[in-house]
């Protein structure tokens, strides 16, 4: 017995959730590339989401990239002052 076709609603809908997924992990893989190539936009980060770097640097430490955090709060604190 042959398997049935899916219906035309349920093929759209099945497209719209792969579309939204990849649109999800391109936008994900644009902002940690932001993230890892400027340290004015972590700082912008920083003030407006916090969470988000903390990510960011938490994904750094498990991948083996240590002392960014440390760099990031040096350079901080050196502006402040």
């Amino acid at each position: 017995m042959p398997p049935k076709a899916l219906n035309p609603l349920a093929m759209k809908l099945m497209k719209g959730v792969i579309a939204l997924e990849l649109v999800g992990v391109f936008g994900a893989y644009g902002l940690f590339q932001m993230m890892n190539n400027s340290q004015d936009f972590r700082s912008s980060v920083n003030r407006k989401f916090p969470s988000v770097l903390e990510v960011y640097y938490q994904s750094n430490e498990w991948a083996g990239v240590y002392g960014v955090r440390e760099r990031d709060h040096e350079a901080w604190s050196a502006k402040q002052e």
